[in-house]
């Protein structure tokens, strides 16, 4: 659980991992009831690439497009901008088909948003 950029550090020395580890769960446990950490990649400066999916429970699914929800204050959206502007059409594509792929494969049923941090190189992560 999280949100709002709560419980979040950045670690960029090993000798700091223990005391943010310790800071972060926390937080975490004061702010959630529960002091888990979960720990990721960190991506500096990313571009956050949303999917929003309909699936129908059954291994079918579509996307209603993706926007780009870059502009954001103390980890909170602020603007969502739709169709994601200057997004090379190929990461477009590859971006569609890995959340579809994702919620197809779950058997997703509702309506549902898939996310992604892309970095300078157009490397795309889920999260």
């Amino acid at each position: 659980m999280g949100g709002g950029g709560k419980g979040m550090r950045v670690v960029r020395k090993i000798e700091d991992l223990a005391p943010f580890y310790q800071s972060a769960s926390s937080e975490a446990k004061a702010a959630f009831g529960d002091g888990s950490v979960f720990l990721e990649r960190y991506v500096e400066r990313p571009r956050h690439i949303e999917v929003q999916i309909i699936g129908d429970g059954k291994g079918n699914a579509v996307h209603l497009w993706e926007r780009d929800c870059s502009v954001q204050r103390r980890y909170q959206k602020v603007i969502e901008i739709a169709p994601a502007w200057s997004l090379d059409p190929e990461l477009r594509k590859k971006l569609h088909e890995d959340s579809l792929k994702l919620m197809t494969s779950a058997n997703y049923k509702n309506a549902g948003t898939v996310e992604f941090l892309v970095d300078a190189e157009g490397r795309h992560y889920f999260i």
